[in-house]
């Protein structure tokens, strides 16, 4: 996980914000190539946001094309507002995840799958790779926002603002439910390398 509280660099410039506000519009205008060129511009993302929130690679797919569905159906009340393309679609994507897990249609054995050695690997190699399942594991384990804070924050590298207005939480609150998704890990993490007899 990156776990860096560098500053980030600055939001949108101003021609940005009238590339996105471009964009909308001719999505909203029923323009297929603009829809066309928003899936380049951010499929890829959104699908990395919903699978580290639900650890399935079908279902990731399925709430990323959702995400942008969303964007081609709601795009005519979107056009003439001042709307930041990015955030919007992840805050649609992330809202979409933590809705699907509450549903209980996330299938956690996808993201880990069990398989047989193939190839003698060096002990550091399985080290680092338990590690990542444990981790991933102990992410999952967490409740569904305070996952997608750790997501945002460590693997999507958002400052801590931009995290915060796509959880729509304002920067103080957003910090909290941070802190306690962290103090939820690292007890998770000493838990579990009690329980392995692990002295660190």
């Amino acid at each position: 996980m990156k776990g860096s509280l560098a500053p980030k660099p600055p939001g949108p410039t101003p021609a940005e914000d009238r590339y996105d506000a471009a964009l909308i519009a001719r999505i909203a205008a029923r323009e297929e190539a603009a829809l066309a060129e928003a899936i380049t511009a951010h499929a890829s993302l959104l699908h990395r946001i919903a699978y580290r929130m639900l650890g399935d690679a079908h279902e990731a797919e399925d709430v990323a094309q959702e995400a942008l569905l969303r964007l081609w159906d709601k795009a005519p009340g979107l056009a003439g507002r001042t709307i930041r393309l990015g955030p919007w679609l992840k805050r649609v994507t992330v809202n979409l995840a933590i809705d699907r897990l509450r549903a209980g249609r996330r299938n956690a054995q996808e993201e880990v799958p069990e398989r047989a050695d193939e190839a003698p690997l060096a002990d550091d190699v399985i080290a680092g790779e338990q590690r990542d399942a444990m981790a991933r594991a102990l992410i999952a384990a967490l409740p569904e926002r305070q996952r997608a804070a750790i997501v945002l924050t460590y693997y999507e590298d958002l400052a801590n603002a931009e995290a915060a207005e796509i959880l729509e939480m304002n920067i103080k609150a957003f910090e909290s439910l941070l802190h306690r998704a962290r103090a939820a890990l690292r007890k998770a993490f000493e838990a579990q390398a009690a329980a392995a007899g692990d002295p660190s």
